[in-house]
């Protein structure tokens, strides 16, 4: 059976000491495989990130930015990171979940979409799009890296604070596209911190059932 994986919260934290804390989880569990999973939840120092692509385009003007960028090996085009944003390192062994790219995003969308009714937010995804959305504004971003079945970056929820820094980039690469946090949804005030703690009661809920039923597909026949 599956370990239930571990929760660590570590408040905000500058992007680069984060990817080194991804870079250092991922090594441990290519090393021993017995390692339990383990979702890092924090906030970032304002930053941008681009995935790997030859198309710089989302970046628009990427020598006027107003903070810094990090070219990173995760999969999509420019976002931003910054306090108020609750962002969400999974570093999981997808073997212990059915080895299955696919399935891995899906499950961080239906988690973000779960989390967001419990602020009575109708959140959705949209066909041909990565994320989660309110009608036609952008909630949550997903852009994760996959070495040897072993997940790294993740999520990044907009909570409350300023979305202006989303502006310098085409968020995504997608043209035209309002972004929105659960403060702006509901008109209320709402803590980084209470909303990673339901994050963390509903993930770990239903990654162990994700590992059950994955354990059950491959159980030989009785």
């Amino acid at each position: 059976m599956t370990a239930a994986p571990k929760f660590r919260w570590l408040g905000r934290i500058a992007f680069a000491d984060a990817l080194q804390l991804q870079e250092q989880a991922v090594a441990a569990r290519r090393a021993n495989s017995d390692v339990t999973d383990e979702i890092l939840l924090l906030e970032h120092e304002p930053v941008y990130t681009i995935g790997r692509t030859p198309d710089r385009s989302s970046l628009v003007s990427e020598n006027s930015l107003p903070y810094p960028l990090f070219a990173i090996n995760r999969g999509g085009q420019a976002t931003y990171h910054g306090p108020g944003q609750l962002v969400g390192y999974p570093i999981l062994n997808l073997k212990r979940y059915g080895q299955d790219l696919h399935r891995y995003l899906r499950w961080i969308e239906d988690v973000l979409i779960e989390l967001l009714a419990t602020y009575e937010i109708e959140a959705d995804t949209r066909e041909g799009l990565t994320g989660v959305w309110v009608e036609q504004r952008k909630i949550a971003s997903i852009g994760v890296g996959v070495r040897h079945w072993i997940t790294m970056h993740g999520f990044a929820l907009n909570v409350c604070g300023d979305l202006k820094p989303f502006t310098s980039i085409v968020p995504c690469g997608i043209s035209g596209v309002e972004m929105t946090s659960i403060e702006k949804e509901t008109r209320r005030e709402i803590s980084v911190i209470d909303v990673a703690k339901d994050f963390e009661k509903m993930a770990g809920e239903s990654l162990e059932a994700l590992a059950a039923r994955s354990e059950a597909s491959v159980a030989p026949n009785a």
